[in-house]
C-alpha cells in the first residue's frame, strides 16, 4: 500500500487533526444512546440487543418489525439506558428516549425503569398510530444505588415498524473532541476489523474528530486491503504511525501523547486491535464524558470473546498489599449469562482495563503519562494514580466490547514478568509497601510453583522481582531487552513448552491416566499443606508413572503429588509435561531464599527510588525520548 495516497502522514500532527481536535458547538440535545436491536456480527445473539417478549418480530440493526400482538423491549444488556449511573456522575436531571413510527393501527409504548434490586415500574406510557415519531421522558431522580431504563413496544391492532430511536439528555455548552487510538502488534487483520467497525458506522464516527493506529509491529496493517479502504472512508481523520514495540503502555501513550498535546479538554478513547467492536459503546462512552460532572475516565465493560453473551465482571479494583488485580469490585457481577441475569446494582470501579477506555486530557495534563512498563498494570497504575488525583474511573454497563476470553490464555508464559515486576512498581507508589508481608506473599507463590513443577513459571517471577529491586533504571527502554532476554531464558525450562496431545515426548499414550483432583486444602492449613508438598517433592514421595490433569484440575496441591504430571494448556491447543527436578529446585529454592532477604532489606529505599522517579518516567520528555523524537 502507498501510505501517502492512503493514510494521514506518519508525524501525528497534521494540520486537519489539530484543526478537527477542537470544542465543538453543541446540538439541542445530547444523544446519549441509540437503540440497536441486533449486533454487529451474527456471532452476537440479538437478544443482547431486544428481547421479543411475546408474538412474533423481526430484528433488524436500526429497525424492528412488530407482527400484530406482539410485544418487543430493550430491557437488555444493550438496550437499556444506565439511569443509576447518569443520576450518580452527571449533570443530567432527566432522559428522554423517541423513535420513529410506522404502525398499522393502534400500538402502545411504555417506558419503564427498575431499581437497585431488578424491581421494575411503569414511568410513561403513549398510544401512538399511523407513521411519525413519538417520545417519553423520565426524571433521573430516583437510580443513586441502582437500576436502568428501557422501552417497551406493543403492536395492538395491526404490524408495527420501530426506527431511529434515541435516548437524549441536555447537552452541555460545548461537545469535547475526541479521538481513538488504538495500538497494535502483528495483528493486522483483528486492528483493521476494528478501525472498519469503527468507519463503518458513521454516525458514531461524525462524533470522533481523529482515529490513532499505532502500529509497533513488523506485519504492518497498512498492507492490509481493508485498511486500505478504511482510510478511504476516514479521511483526514486516520493518523497512522510507526514505532518500535514497547507494548500496550508505549502503543496507548502515543495516543496519549499526541492528543493531550493538541488539547488538553479533548477525549481519548482507549482501544485494543483484537476485540470485537461494538460502534455504540464508543458513542455512549463519549456522550457520557461530555456530561460527567468533572473530568471523569469512561471505561467498557469487558464481553467474552468466545461466550459473547457473558459478561467478564460489572467494575474491577486492585488489591496492591496482595499484588493482585482483576479483584470484583464491591457488587459485581462475574461471568454472567447477560441474556438470563442482568446487572441492576450500581458498581464503583477503582480503574478500568485498557481493552476500551476514555481518558480526558486534563488527566493527563495534571498527573502526566503512563509509566513505560511494557505492558500489564500499566492501565490498573494509570486508574489509581488518577483516583489519587482527584479523578474518578466509570466501567458503564450497557457499553461493552468482546475481549478474549482470560481464561483461556496459560498463565506460564514471559508475562508473568511484567506483571510481578509491574505489580510491585504499582504497589510501591501507592501503597505503604509492607516489605514483610509481600515477601511472605511472594515466597508462597514462587513455592506453590516449585511444587507443582512450574520451574520456569517460579524462575520468571524471580526474575521480575529482581528487575524491581534494580530500580527505576530497568524502565529506561520502555521493555524491549528485557522482553527478548526473558524469553529466551525461559527455553531452558521443559515445561514452558506446549506439546500436540498427539506427540508428547517421552511419553506414550498408554502411560496416561487421568487424575482428578481432591477437596481444596483448609485455608487455615494452606501453608502446613505446602510445606508438607514441598518435603515430598524433595524426598520423592510422590506417586510414580504419568498424571494426565485437565487444566481446571492443575491446583498445585494436586499437581504436587506426582513424579510426572501432563497438564492441558489453557489454550486446550495442547498440552505441558512437568517433571520433578530436585537440583532446579534446590537452585530456585536458594535463590528465592536470598532475594527475599534482600527484598526485606531494601524495598523502603528502592520504594522511595520509584517515587522519586515518577515525574521523569511519566513525561512527555521521557517519552519523546523512546519514541524517538
Amino acid at each position: 500500500m502507498n501510505e501517502s495516497a492512503s493514510v494521514a502522514p506518519v508525524d501525528g500532527s497534521t494540520a486537519a487533526v489539530r484543526s478537527a481536535l477542537t470544542e465543538h458547538r453543541a446540538p439541542d440535545r445530547l444523544v446519549v444512546a441509540r437503540g440497536l436491536f441486533t449486533g454487529p456480527t451474527t456471532r452476537v445473539k440479538d437478544d443482547l440487543y431486544a428481547r421479543i417478549v411475546k408474538g412474533r418480530a423481526h430484528r433488524e440493526r436500526h429497525v424492528v418489525n412488530l407482527e400484530k400482538g406482539a410485544t418487543v423491549d430493550t430491557d437488555t444488556y444493550f438496550g437499556r439506558f444506565a439511569a443509576s449511573y447518569y443520576q450518580r456522575w452527571t449533570t443530567v436531571t432527566d432522559v428522554t428516549v423517541g423513535f420513529h413510527h410506522e404502525a398499522d393501527g393502534r400500538a402502545v409504548v411504555a417506558l419503564r425503569g427498575s431499581d437497585s434490586g431488578g424491581n421494575s415500574r411503569i414511568l410513561a406510557t403513549t398510544q401512538i398510530d399511523g407513521s411519525g415519531t413519538a417520545t417519553l421522558s423520565a426524571k433521573l431522580d430516583a437510580y443513586l444505588d441502582g437500576g436502568s431504563l428501557w422501552v417497551e413496544f406493543t403492536a395492538v391492532d395491526g404490524p408495527l415498524a420501530v426506527s431511529e430511536l434515541e435516548w437524549t439528555v441536555a447537552a452541555p455548552s460545548v461537545i469535547r473532541p475526541a479521538a481513538i487510538a488504538i495500538c497494535t502488534f502483528n495483528r493486522a487483520d483483528d486492528c483493521a476489523e476494528t478501525v472498519a467497525a469503527i468507519a463503518n458506522d458513521s454516525t458514531m464516527a461524525s462524533g470522533i474528530d481523529a482515529v490513532y493506529v499505532v502500529d509497533q509491529g513488523s506485519d504492518h496493517v497498512s498492507d492490509r486491503e481493508k485498511f486500505t479502504e478504511v482510510a478511504e472512508i476516514l479521511g483526514d481523520k486516520l493518523v497512522y504511525l510507526r514505532q518500535p514495540n514497547l507494548g500496550g503502555a508505549g502503543g496507548f501513550t502515543r495516543g496519549m501523547y499526541e492528543v493531550s498535546g493538541i488539547n488538553e479538554h479533548a477525549n481519548l478513547i482507549l482501544m485494543d486491535d483484537d476485540i470485537l467492536c461494538e460502534p455504540e459503546s464508543i458513542l455512549r462512552m463519549n456522550a457520557f464524558a461530555n456530561v460527567t460532572t468533572e473530568p471523569t475516565l469512561v471505561g467498557a465493560q469487558m464481553l467474552y470473546l468466545m461466550n459473547p453473551e457473558h459478561l467478564h465482571v460489572s467494575a474491577e479494583e486492585a488489591d496492591l498489599s496482595k499484588l493482585k488485580a482483576g479483584r470484583w469490585a464491591a457488587g459485581s457481577r462475574h461471568d454472567i449469562n447477560l441474556i438470563k441475569k442482568k446487572q441492576h446494582k450500581r458498581v464503583d470501579a477503582g480503574y478500568n482495563a485498557w481493552w476500551s477506555c476514555l481518558i480526558p486530557a486534563e488527566v493527563v495534563a495534571q498527573i502526566g503519562l503512563p509509566l513505560p512498563m511494557f505492558f500489564q498494570w500499566d492501565d490498573i497504575e494509570y486508574g489509581i494514580r488518577a483516583r489519587a488525583a482527584g479523578f474518578v474511573t466509570v466501567t458503564l454497563p450497557n457499553a461493552g466490547v468482546w475481549h478474549a476470553d482470560f481464561h483461556w490464555k496459560d498463565r506460564d508464559d514471559w508475562a508473568k514478568y511484567f506483571s510481578i515486576r509491574n505489580s510491585l512498581i504499582a504497589a510501591a507508589l501507592h501503597s505503604d509497601f509492607d516489605a514483610k508481608s509481600l515477601s511472605k506473599r511472594m515466597t508462597r507463590e514462587i513455592t506453590q510453583y516449585l511444587v507443582s513443577m512450574q520451574y520456569g513459571l517460579a524462575y520468571t517471577m524471580i526474575r521480575g522481582i529482581e528487575d524491581f529491586l534494580e530500580g527505576p533504571k530497568v524502565l529506561e527502554d520502555g521493555g524491549q531487552a528485557v522482553l527478548a532476554s526473558i524469553r529466551e531464558e525461559r527455553k531452558r525450562f521443559p515445561e514452558t513448552v506446549k506439546h500436540p496431545a498427539s506427540n508428547i515426548p517421552g511419553v506414550r499414550n498408554s502411560d496416561l491416566v487421568t487424575r482428578y483432583a481432591g477437596f481444596e486444602p483448609d485455608k487455615s492449613k494452606i501453608d502446613l499443606v505446602l510445606a508438607k508438598r514441598a518435603a515430598y517433592q524433595w524426598l520423592g514421595r510422590t506417586q510414580h508413572g504419568v498424571a494426565s490433569i485437565p487444566v481446571a484440575e492443575a491446583h498445585w496441591w494436586h499437581v504436587s503429588l506426582f513424579d510426572t504430571a501432563v497438564i492441558t494448556d489453557a489454550s486446550q491447543s495442547g498440552v505441558r509435561v512437568r517433571r520433578r527436578d530436585k537440583e532446579t529446585a534446590r537452585e530456585l529454592t536458594a535463590r528465592t531464599a536470598k532475594l527475599m532477604k534482600r527484598f526485606r532489606e531494601d524495598a523502603a529505599s528502592t520504594q522511595r527510588q520509584y517515587r522519586d522517579a515518577l515525574p521523569q518516567l511519566t513525561s512527555r520528555e521521557n517519552w519523546a525520548r523512546l519514541y524517538g523524537q
